[in-house]
Formats: structure tokens, C-alpha cells, sequence
């Protein structure tokens, strides 16, 4: 990855510095490419994304500013539990491919869409996926956001100088598997400007059908 072509702010020292992909300064496991998109893959999406019926993310007694329609899928947060989703459309078939491909896993071991929009001022707090799924690729459109990287250490005092924050920009996509999905939260800071993302996820091992 191409310093030029990414805004990484990280602090000078970590304390878990074998936790790191010492070349690009991202966590292991976490990759980041931008212009994954073309532009008329991102106008074609987003003709369709604006139109989806979107609804605001409730999390137990917590209703969230960002709007998401899942597919395959859908966690339930006040039960804890994974339930039945649509299907994923036909309209997504083509970008979960493209993911797989530079990910290196079969299309079908997707099985789990996630379409989310953050209009202006809408954060996403810090927190690791729910332990059903594994392999995590998410794809940006529309505008940048700010996303933050943590190390993943419960009942620790939380460390400004450990955050990592990188620059997500339109039509570019990440990956967070292995030391990153589990060792690492993750977070979004209030968006400056409307964006769209689509996540896509594949089971966890222990919890594949």
C-alpha cells in the first residue's frame, strides 16, 4: 500500500507492536486499498443504494443515527441473537465477487450483506463485529470517513496514544480478519459528509450452517 495514496495518523510507539504490518502501519490483518471502485461502479451502487429501505440501527434501548438494511442475515441486539434475512440481491452479486476475488476467498462464503448510510454527523461507536462472523471487507461510497483502530483489551484503561485512524475514501474497501477482527475494535468518527458503505461478512467457523 502506497503511503501517498493513504492518511494513516498513528502515534510514534505501541505497546502490542507485534500486533503491527510493519509497512503499511495497519494492524495484522487489516488491509486497505483505495480505488477499489471505478467510478461508474460507484455511480451504478449508489443509483441503487439510495433507493433501499434503509432504517435506523437499534442497538437494545439504543436507537442509532446510521440507517442499514442487512441480507442473508440480521443480528438481533436485544436478544443476542443471529436471524434470517433477506437473501442478497441480485445488485450485490457482482461486488461480492470482486471482494472475494482480492480478499481470496469463494464468492459464496459471503453469506452475510450489510448496506449502511451516514448522513452528515453520524458516528459509529468503538466495538468488534458479533463473533458469528469472520472475514469482514467493507466498501465506501459516496464520501470519506475517519474510521479508528484500538487494541482489543477489556477491563484495561483505553490509551489515546494506541488509536489508529485511517482515512477511508470513496470507492476504496478494507479487510479485518485474524489479529485485527479479534485483537482490535474499531470505530467511526461523525461523518462530515453523506456515505454509503456495504459490508460484506462470512461465518464463523463455529457458527457456519
Amino acid at each position: 500500500m502506497s503511503r501517498s495514496t493513504t492518511s494513516i495518523a498513528r502515534a510514534p510507539r505501541h505497546s502490542q507492536a507485534d500486533l503491527f504490518d510493519l509497512e503499511s502501519g495497519l494492524p495484522e490483518g487489516f488491509t486497505y486499498q483505495p480505488e477499489f471502485l471505478t467510478p461508474e461502479e460507484e455511480m451504478h451502487l449508489l443509483s441503487i443504494v439510495e433507493g433501499l429501505p434503509l432504517a435506523e440501527a437499534q442497538y437494545k434501548e439504543f436507537t442509532a443515527r446510521r440507517r442499514t438494511v442487512s441480507y442473508g442475515s440480521k443480528y438481533d441486539y436485544s436478544e443476542n441473537v443471529l436471524n434470517e434475512a433477506p437473501s442478497l440481491p441480485p445488485f450485490l452479486m457482482p461486488l461480492r465477487a470482486k471482494v472475494a476475488q482480492w480478499v481470496g476467498v469463494p464468492p459464496e462464503k459471503f453469506v452475510h450483506g450489510l448496506v449502511s448510510e451516514y448522513r452528515p454527523g453520524t458516528p459509529l461507536g468503538w466495538h468488534r463485529d458479533v463473533p458469528d462472523f469472520e472475514v469482514i471487507v467493507g466498501v465506501s461510497l459516496g464520501g470519506s470517513c475517519r474510521m479508528r483502530l484500538r487494541p482489543y483489551r477489556p477491563g484495561e484503561r483505553n490509551r489515546r496514544e494506541d488509536v489508529i485512524a485511517l482515512e477511508l475514501q470513496p470507492r476504496s474497501v478494507y479487510q479485518i480478519r485474524g489479529t485485527a477482527r479479534w485483537g482490535w475494535q474499531h470505530s467511526v468518527a461523525a461523518t462530515q459528509e453523506l456515505r454509503y458503505s456495504i459490508t460484506f461478512r462470512t461465518a464463523r467457523a463455529a457458527h457456519a450452517k
